[in-house]
């Protein structure tokens, strides 16, 4: 049976209290850590290979690695706990069931990169999370785990939780340092990138919460054994969040290569009575979909996933059936992006706007013969085109949801109605 790395606490009852934790194993990795240098810690970390979970897949050794070492100023850990994206919900589950494994995890990567002040940026509109960590740092403050010299190896560490105001944008990393610095979220251009310049111009390391939560099992039980889960490119495991028309919604830790159709019918519980498989996001509202007959074919890696068209992404993995309309998936997927534009850029700021008018339009029966194309045209002037990705974030649904469905979006132009009740 695969070890679970991030959801062994989950069924533990009061797992979020440090006791318990500590009864779990909880907080060992530290003192195995604190015998190595801060260097052996980010080489371990690297030879396991594993890459952040919040979306991009950066190798996160790698990433610790950029951090400058001596620039006189202060090195930041910054927690991305803004998870905001529609259909991703895994980060919650491990802040709501399991806050100490983050904290530790917390620790082990400030330690590695030398930082002595971290600060967890936490979605606004998550309450019992927030609870939860609140009083998870509190008792690692009382038991040691945070402060000064923990565990009496010299080592200081300040752990400081920052409530977002409910801004999607403020899980980008950079709008994430704006909103942290007091103003207003918007991205920064890149470079200068934060491991070299971030908070308050300091060298800083930007994770999210599965990322840091992985690195408790990689310190203790070594980077080898971390390896032999999921594959060679992508090892490890990785939270799915499962919703839709299936029989078991939920959180899921799988081991990455797992074939996607295995999560969908045995994790997940295949779908409900009467429903039939249209198609799957896999990675998070904002990656290329995949129709039933890709579903058959596809591993849940980040190799097999690009190589199909789509991304692994945050994990989100949305479910739609044959009876749902795609133009009415996509126009709630504009809506929400076109409301969550920053509006710093042009190309983002006003086509996801156009391309929800245009989208709302067509879902209402009043669509124009020339709307598709018209909306493939703006995708593709908004992709690459904004300092985040964001629009992008909006043009790969586009594309890939007119592209494999386009007999729907056509008659709903054509007809002036939908094709489903």
């Amino acid at each position: 049976m695969m070890d679970l790395v991030l959801t062994k606490n989950f069924t533990t009852p009061n797992a979020y209290q440090v006791e318990v934790y500590e009864k779990t194993g909880g907080y060992q990795s530290l003192r195995k850590a604190f015998g190595m240098k801060p260097t052996e810690v980010i080489e371990e970390v690297k030879k396991s290979g594993l890459r952040g979970r919040g979306g991009a897949g950066f190798p996160a050794g790698m990433k610790w690695g950029f951090v400058p070492q001596n620039t006189g100023k202060p090195i930041y850990l910054c927690i991305n706990a803004d998870e905001s994206e529609p259909g991703t919900f895994k980060d919650r589950a491990i802040l709501e069931k399991d806050p100490h494994r983050l904290i530790e995890g917390s620790i082990l990567c400030s330690y590695a990169i030398g930082c002595h002040t971290a600060y967890l940026y936490i979605r606004g509109e998550f309450d019992l999370p927030r609870r939860r960590l609140e009083e998870a740092i509190q008792e690692a403050y009382q038991k040691g785990y945070l402060g000064k010299n923990i565990l009496g190896a010299g080592y200081n560490l300040d752990l400081y939780l920052h409530r977002g105001a409910g801004a999607y944008i403020c899980g980008e990393e950079t709008a994430l340092l704006e909103s942290l610095e007091g103003k207003r979220g918007y991205p920064r251009i890149k470079p200068p990138f934060p491991a070299v310049q971030g908070l308050f111009g300091c060298p800083t390391v930007i994770n999210n919460v599965e990322t840091l939560s992985a690195l408790p099992y990689i310190i203790e039980r070594g980077a080898e054994a971390y390896k032999k889960i999921g594959t060679e490119k992508s090892p490890g495991t990785k939270l799915f969040s499962v919703c839709g028309p299936v029989k078991k919604p939920g959180v899921y830790e799988v081991p990455l290569g797992l074939p996607l159709r295995t999560l969908l019918r045995e994790q997940a519980g295949g779908l409900q009575d009467g429903k039939v498989l249209k198609a799957v996001v896999p990675g998070g509202s904002s990656v290329p979909v995949l129709t039933a007959q890709e579903v058959e074919q596809v591993n849940l890696d980040y190799e097999s996933l690009q190589a199909a068209g789509s991304l692994l992404g945050s994990g989100g993995f949305i479910v739609i059936d044959e009876g749902y309309c795609m133009v009415r998936a996509l126009t709630n997927l504009a809506h929400f992006y076109s409301h969550e534009s920053c509006g710093q850029c042009s190309p983002c700021r006003e086509g996801t706007g156009w391309s929800y008018q245009i989208l709302k339009r067509m879902e209402a029966g009043r669509g124009e013969e020339r709307d598709i194309d018209l909306l493939l045209d703006i995708g593709r002037k908004m992709s690459g085109a904004t300092i985040c990705v964001l629009a992008d974030a909006l043009a790969m649904p586009i594309a890939s949801y007119i592209a494999k469905f386009r007999h729907e979006f056509e008659y709903h132009v054509r007809e002036k109605k939908c094709l489903f009740p």
